[in-house]
């Protein structure tokens, strides 16, 4: 049974998603943050895969449909509100489109300068998107 959810004006939820590393407590890194609607938390639950709406593309969107990146679900909460949702997976590589195995992988300063980025790659999106 889902529980009643707030979503926003557009039918959407924020959903974050985080990896997983096991134990009592959500505990890994933040991977991104997309927008799930009814259809794609449907979705989601069913298959234990992240589905979201691309707002862009609005249609369902399987997280790794084009890259193979995808996301098993381990377990999901929402928040206080119902209106935030946070999904602890299991992700295959990278689960930014740029690469990266985060979307958050630019770190600032207290200035607001980019730090250099202390990570490498995990693939190479120009072959994988084309």
């Amino acid at each position: 049974m889902i529980p009643e959810l707030k979503y926003n004006e557009d039918g959407l939820i924020p959903a974050i998603v985080q990896e997983s590393l096991g134990g009592a407590h959500p505990s890994g890194r933040v991977l991104m943050m997309a927008w799930m609607n009814r259809e794609s938390l449907g979705k989601t639950l069913e298959t234990g895969v992240m589905h979201y709406w691309s707002r862009s593309r609005k249609k369902l969107w399987l997280k790794g449909e084009s890259s193979g990146n995808t996301q098993a679900v381990v377990r999901w909460f929402a928040d206080c509100d119902n209106d935030c949702l946070l999904f602890e997976v299991v992700q295959q590589s990278g689960a930014c489109h740029t690469g990266y195995r985060s979307c958050f992988f630019q770190e600032y300063n207290l200035e607001g300068n980019p730090l250099p980025t202390g990570e490498e790659r995990l693939f190479d999106p120009a072959k994988v998107y084309g």
